[in-house]
C-alpha cells in the first residue's frame, strides 16, 4: 500500500457479515476486511446471519450483533496497522428493508460515546426492540393488504412507491411492530433502516434515510423522494418524526465521530456519505451508465434497469436511482434462473454446457416460432409453476426435440426479462447496453441469445463484493460534490467486455415473438389463478 494518499472506505452491512473495502485516488482497491456472523459472533446463535422464528415467517437479526460486528472489523483493521487517519470519505450500505428500532434518550448515548470502551458496550440498551425485522421476514401479509386497501388499492400504491405491499418492505415490517409490541414501540425515538443504521454509527447521531434505500420501504412517494403522508398514516402514527428526514443518496450527511478519531484515528475531517441500500449499491459498483440493463443470471435472475420514465406496475420494484437524482433504478427478480438451466443441461445435454451450447446453436434464433415457458418452482412473476410448450401457431404441445428444447429454455427466459423491463418502462434504443453477471455470463452461445432477444450488445463484467465497491466509490463521488457526476467518478473503471452483438435482423423475429410470448404467459397465469 502506499505509503501516503487519500483513501475512501465502502463499507457493506449485508445479511451474512460486514465488509469493508478501502479504495485510492485511482479507484484501485488497497484493503479488504470481514467479519462473518455465524462463525464470529456465534453467541447471537444465527444461521445465514438469521434467527428464523417458529412460525417459520418471522425473521430477524440481533441488532446488537451488528454492533458488535463493526466493533470487531474495526478492531481487525487496527491490528493490521490500517491508516484510518488517510480515509477521506466513507459510505456504506445495509441489507435492504430491514429496520432498527432506537429507544428513547438513545440520541443522547450514541452523541457521547466514550472512545475508552466499544460500540457494544455501550450501545448494547440503546434499542426499543432488539430483534430487527429483515428482508427474508414473510409474516406481514395482513399489513399488506391493509397498507394497499387504505391507499386504493395494489396499483395505487405501486404509482405512489414504486412497488405493491410485499411482506419483505420497511412500512409494513413497522406496522406489525406498532400493531403486536405496543409499549416498545411507544418507547421508540427514532426508526432506521439497517443502512442508515449504520451511518449513525459512524457519525455519532442520528443519519437520514437515503431516497435510493428509502423507495424499498412501501412509504416514499418515488416522485417526489418525499415520505407518503398517506402511507405513514395508514402505517403507524407520527412516522414522520419518527423515520426523520429523507436526504439524495449522493448527500454527505456529516462528519464521523468524536469517538472513531479518538479510538482508531480516523481523520476529524472524514466525511460520510449517505448510506443505501445492498441492491442499489451493487447498481453503484458496477459502474453503469444511462441506457444500462444489468442482468444477473444466477440461481435466480435479477435484472438491474436504468430508467427515466419509470411506469411502476404490479411486477417488481421502482427506486430512486442511488447514483443520479433524476433518474430511477428498477429492480426485477425471476426465481427460476440458472437451476432451471442446470436442470435441463442435465437432462439434455450429458450435465455438459458445451453439448447444451452445440444444441442451442443447432435451431436458428426464433426456435422456428416454438416458444417454452420454464417454471420447475413457482415464479414470482406471474405465480405459476409448471413446464409449457406452444407451437408455432400457440397450441400447447407436450415436447420438444432436444435442440429445441434447449432455444426455447433460454429463449423464454430472455424473452420474459425484456418483457418485464418494457412493462416498467425501459426502452432499448441505440445507446442500450445489456451488462451480463454471474455465472451464466461466462457461456457465450447463452449470451448471444440475450443480445439477440434485447436486439443489444451484450457485455460481461463481474465485480467481487459490488455492494462495498460501489460504496467506496460513492464515499468519493459524495466526498467530490454534487457538480461533478457519478459516470465521471468510475470513468474507465474495469469497462465492461462486448462479448455478442445482436445477429442482423433478430429485431424483425424477436419483436413479434416477445408480443406473443407475453399473451401466452398471461393466458397461463389466468388458467392458474
Amino acid at each position: 500500500m502506499a505509503a501516503d494518499g487519500r483513501l475512501f472506505l465502502g463499507v457493506d452491512f449485508s445479511t451474512q457479515q460486514v465488509k469493508t473495502i478501502a479504495i485510492n485516488d485511482s479507484l484501485d482497491v488497497t484493503n479488504e476486511y470481514n467479519v462473518k456472523f455465524d462463525t464470529e459472533l456465534p453467541e447471537y446463535k444465527t444461521h445465514g446471519g438469521a434467527n428464523i422464528h417458529e412460525d417459520h415467517v418471522t425473521v430477524t437479526a440481533p441488532t446488537a450483533m451488528w454492533v458488535k460486528a463493526l466493533d470487531l472489523l474495526l478492531d481487525k483493521m487496527k491490528a493490521d496497522n490500517f491508516p484510518f487517519s488517510r480515509v477521506a470519505a466513507l459510505s456504506g450500505t445495509g441489507q435492504q428493508h430491514g429496520s432498527v428500532y432506537w429507544r428513547k434518550g438513545a440520541r443522547d448515548i450514541l452523541s457521547s460515546l466514550d472512545a475508552s470502551k466499544s460500540f457494544s458496550d455501550q450501545l448494547q440498551d440503546s434499542y426499543s426492540i432488539g430483534d430487527s425485522p429483515i428482508w427474508m421476514d414473510a409474516s406481514t401479509t395482513k399489513q399488506c393488504r391493509d397498507l394497499e386497501e387504505k391507499v386504493g388499492g395494489p396499483q395505487s400504491l405501486t404509482d405512489i412507491t414504486g412497488s405493491r405491499g410485499y411482506e419483505r418492505l420497511t412500512g409494513n415490517q413497522i406496522a406489525k411492530q406498532y400493531q403486536t409490541q405496543r409499549a416498545a414501540f411507544g418507547n421508540t425515538e427514532r426508526i432506521s433502516l439497517v443502512s442508515s443504521f449504520a451511518a449513525c454509527l459512524f457519525i455519532g447521531d442520528y443519519a437520514p434515510i437515503d431516497d435510493s434505500d428509502g423507495s424499498g420501504m412501501n412509504l416514499m412517494d418515488i416522485r417526489t423522494r418525499k415520505w407518503s403522508p398517506q402511507c405513514l398514516d395508514a402505517c403507524a402514527p407520527d412516522l414522520d418524526q419518527l423515520l426523520g428526514p429523507i436526504v439524495p443518496s449522493a448527500q454527505l450527511v456529516g462528519k464521523v465521530s468524536q469517538f472513531l478519531v479518538a479510538r482508531y484515528g480516523f481523520s476529524p475531517n472524514c466525511q460520510v456519505g449517505a448510506f443505501t441500500g445492498d441492491n442499489p449499491a451493487s447498481l453503484a459498483g458496477l459502474a453503469p451508465k444511462q441506457g444500462d440493463l444489468i442482468v444477473s443470471l444466477g440461481t435466480s435472475d435479477t435484472v438491474f434497469l436504468w430508467l427515466t420514465e419509470p411506469k411502476p406496475a404490479l411486477v417488481g420494484h421502482i427506486f430512486a436511482n442511488p447514483v443520479d437524482t433524476s433518474a430511477y433504478m428498477a429492480l426485477l427478480c425471476f426465481k427460476n434462473g440458472s437451476l432451471t438451466r442446470e436442470r435441463l443441461r442435465d437432462d439434455i445435454a450429458d450435465k455438459s454446457w458445451d453439448k447444451f451450447g452445440e444444441l442451442l446453436q443447432k435451431s436458428p434464433i426464433g426456435n422456428n416460432g416454438n416458444i417454452g415457458i420454464y417454471f420447475d418452482i413457482t415464479e414470482i412473476q406471474p405465480v405459476v409453476e409448471g413446464v409449457y410448450r406452444f407451437s408455432e401457431t400457440d397450441d400447447e404441445v407436450s415436447s420438444f426435440p432436444p435442440e429445441v428444447e434447449v432455444r426455447a429454455l433460454i429463449e423464454g427466459q430472455f424473452m420474459a426479462r425484456r418483457v418485464y423491463s418494457e412493462t416498467l418502462g425501459f426502452q432499448i434504443d441505440s445507446n442500450t447496453r445489456v451488462i451480463a453477471t454471474g455465472g451464466a455470463s461466462m457461456n457465450t452461445a447463452i449470451l448471444q441469445v440475450l443480445s439477440d432477444v434485447f436486439n443489444a450488445p451484450v457485455y460481461i463484467k463481474d465485480v467481487a463484493n459490488s455492494a462495498a465497491l460501489g460504496c467506496a466509490f460513492r464515499a468519493k463521488h459524495s466526498w467530490l460534490g454534487p457538480g461533478v457526476p457519478y459516470t465521471e467518478v468510475v470513468k474507465g473503471v474495469n469497462e465492461p467486455v462486448c462479448v455478442a452483438k445482436p445477429t442482423p435482423g433478430a429485431d424483425k423475429i424477436y419483436e413479434p415473438l416477445c408480443a406473443r410470448y407475453r399473451v401466452l404467459e398471461e393466458k397461463i397465469a389466468q388458467k392458474n389463478s
